[in-house]
């Protein structure tokens, strides 16, 4: 029989599971950063494992060593990035912030006269809309070198998080042994053996993927090297490397790549004629930049997609897309990881179940 009082214990310990979740919430977000730099440990300790295994077995290195040499091989690609790109960066917000509006206007007007006579197409007056809509004088170039003052403090800021990162690492990939020991012993005896198997499964794939990830950003970034190197532009390595880099993203990624590869090269060729050669040049870059991604596309990401992880190229074009619309660009790059861990995790724990075994029957 319910009475009152058992009513009332039932508030209460509704109330009280309510409250412990709140706080076990706030405390996770009060502490959002330092698992932030966990996460980050634990991809750097997953891209580590390569190399982790090849200083252990190949130079005999021992935990401690192999630690130390993976860490200063982050570090010196961390500082080889930025000395990459921080000088560009610097001396085109330079250019931007002494660059004369009215300066930029004439150019302007220029470009759209050549684009007319190009492609005959019936003037407009792009001058009186410019002087209507008042954007010249709304223009500040000054915002550049303030948000790159901002980006540069953004930077400094992120040191005392960079140190934190390296510091977790080290000892991840150090006492990595010790801590799969750990765990083994937390676990519960009933699904240890589930959670272990799993973990070693994931971690295989995972490792598989990012290795396949890292040759195929290769193979694009030698390939657009090549078509700009050919086409003659300035900043051919940088601009082929920051393409590359943009086919993380699945299938949205190239696009964004070919038209900042456009553009550039529009930039990079100012002061020449438009007719005869930056309309010409960007068109070939673009074409090229085409030709790389058919070959990207129907060679290197379906065996990176399918061999690596072994899934259909249909079902990672449907995680991909479904995982885009929800989440984002973030869901996009972070798909295909994602299924394959949820795959390995159902398979081990529900392998009896029949859908389960149809979508898993490749692992």
């Amino acid at each position: 029989m319910i009475t009152s009082k058992t009513i009332s214990n039932g508030i209460l310990r509704a109330l009280a599971t309510i409250l412990i979740i709140g706080i076990v919430l706030y405390f996770l977000y009060s502490i959002q950063t330092v698992i932030v730099y966990l996460c980050i440990s634990l991809l750097l300790c997953l891209l580590a494992n390569p190399m982790i295994l090849f200083f252990k077995q190949k130079l005999k290195f021992g935990n401690s060593m192999a630690a130390a040499t993976t860490i200063i091989l982050f570090v010196l690609l961390l500082v080889g990035f930025i000395f990459l790109f921080v000088p560009l960066i610097i001396s085109q917000a330079n250019n931007l912030s002494l660059l004369d509006t009215n300066q930029l206007q004439s150019q302007f007007m220029e470009t759209e006269q050549s684009i007319e006579a190009y492609f005959n197409i019936q003037h407009v007056d792009l001058n009186k809309v410019l002087k209507d809509s008042k954007i010249t004088s709304m223009l500040d170039f000054t915002y550049f070198t303030g948000f790159l003052n901002s980006i540069i403090n953004f930077m400094a800021d992120m040191g005392m998080g960079l140190v934190s990162v390296f510091f977790i690492t080290f000892f991840f990939i150090k006492d990595q042994d010790n801590f799969k020991t750990t765990v083994r012993e937390i676990l519960p005896d009933s699904n240890e053996d589930k959670i272990i198997n799993s973990v070693i499964k994931i971690n295989h794939f995972l490792t598989r993927y990012f290795i396949g990830l890292l040759l195929q950003l290769t193979v694009v970034f030698i390939l657009y090297l090549i078509v700009l190197v050919i086409f003659g532009n300035k900043n051919a390595f940088v601009i082929a490397f920051l393409c590359a880099i943009l086919n993380i993203i699945p299938y949205l990624g190239p696009i964004i790549g070919t038209i900042l590869a456009a553009l550039l090269t529009m930039i990079s060729l100012i002061g020449q004629d438009f007719r005869s050669e930056i309309l010409p040049t960007t068109i070939y870059v673009v074409i090229g930049f085409l030709v790389v991604q058919a070959i990207d596309n129907n060679i290197s990401q379906p065996i990176i997609s399918s061999k690596s992880v072994n899934s259909h190229p249909l079902e990672i074009f449907l995680i991909i897309l479904i995982s885009g619309i929800t989440f984002g660009i973030v869901g996009m790059i972070i798909a295909v990881p994602l299924f394959t861990m949820v795959k390995v995790i159902l398979k081990e724990f529900f392998p009896d179940n029949k859908i389960i075994s149809v979508l898993t029957q490749r692992i």
